[in-house]
């Protein structure tokens, strides 16, 4: 549902498709299973494909699925060195007994991907950590000529896996509120590497009749006080994850593979105090201004904000009577580029 022919749906349909989806029905944990297998079993693709692979419940449970259903696939994980992620994906690996391709990244090489990354995401601190993961591991996955990728995305919000969701009264609601806030958190992020990468990329966790059936469970389920995703990590192990795998706490893809450390050392090696200035370097900005008080507030506002624009630009009409355009204005453009600098 998050793209239609290949092209990713608005953020209006999703959140139209997200509240047709809630029902005031009751489900059980065997039906949650079916739906858990269900959403994973529709989506396995005819050729050898590749799983986003931490060694957690989400990436872990996924593989072992496939694996029931005797699919052909490898999983990859990446980070720096002794990156919990890359343990942990180890670790798990050998339990599954499934195929695992790994790479330990030194700065130099991150600050490729994560250039790359900034060029396709933005210069958002958080929307690089996690999309630089997606990015090196389909990067990692070139040499066998996988282009289809499971990801454990979605599993936070219907189970509840989130800090939030403990320091609420009512668990369900913020997890269809997380739902909606996805689009713009992490669609979008994903959606642009993907095709820019020319790569697709699977999301179980996000099947209709999952979210459906996993919004039927009571919040009081899904979390206690000391784990939270607590019904999917019971049905992992009925399904025959192993225990340590099943209950492995959770840690962001950034922090696990220490993407985000690399952006912070590499930001004060460039002589950077703040993560983003540096991720703005690989980022140049111009503002679109006609001289008018609109454009010019617009880049005012994004001045203020901390992005630096590299340039002002502006559009002259050949037609200087052109309603389109505000061409009496262009020989004030250049004092005002002079004024801001």
């Amino acid at each position: 549902m998050i793209e239609s022919k290949k092209e990713l749906i608005s953020e209006k349909e999703w959140i139209k498709h997200i509240n047709s989806l809630k029902t005031s029905k009751k489900t059980t944990k065997t039906e949650l299973k079916k739906q858990i297998i269900n959403a994973v079993k529709k989506r396995i693709p005819k050729k050898r494909f590749g799983i986003f692979f931490s060694g957690g419940v989400d990436s872990s449970l996924i593989a072992l699925i496939c694996k029931q259903l005797k699919a052909d696939f490898i999983c990859y994980a990446v980070g720096l060195e002794n990156a919990a992620d890359i343990e942990a994906a180890r670790k798990a690996a050998k339990l599954l007994n499934v195929k695992l391709r790994f790479k330990i990244f030194d700065l130099k090489e991150m600050e490729k991907i994560i250039k790359s990354t900034t060029e396709i995401v933005g210069p958002d601190v958080m929307k690089v950590g996690v999309g630089s993961v997606v990015y090196a591991a389909a990067e990692l996955a070139k040499k066998d000529k996988i282009k289809v990728f499971f990801s454990g995305l979605g599993s936070e919000e219907i189970f509840a896996g989130y800090e939030r969701h403990v320091a609420v009264d009512d668990v369900n609601k913020e997890c269809w509120k997380g739902l909606k806030d996805m689009y713009q958190r992490d669609f979008l992020r994903d959606y642009l590497i993907a095709r820019s990468l020319g790569i697709d990329i699977l999301t179980p966790f996000l099947d209709s009749d999952l979210i459906k059936t996993a919004m039927q469970i009571p919040g009081k389920e899904k979390l206690n006080k000391d784990y939270k995703k607590l019904i999917l990590r019971k049905i992992a192990e009925e399904i025959g994850l192993a225990k340590e795998i099943s209950w492995r706490p959770k840690k962001a893809a950034q922090y696990g593979s220490k993407f985000d450390r690399a952006i912070l050392r590499l930001a004060r090696r460039n002589g950077f105090k703040y993560k983003r200035n540096y991720l703005m370097k690989f980022f140049p900005l111009g503002a679109l201004v006609s001289s008018g008080k609109d454009s010019v507030y617009a880049m005012y506002k994004m001045i203020k904000q901390g992005y630096k624009i590299n340039c002002i630009i502006s559009m002259k009409s050949k037609n200087p009577d052109s309603f389109m355009f505000h061409t009496p204005g262009i020989e004030m453009v250049k004092l005002q580029s002079k004024a801001f600098g």
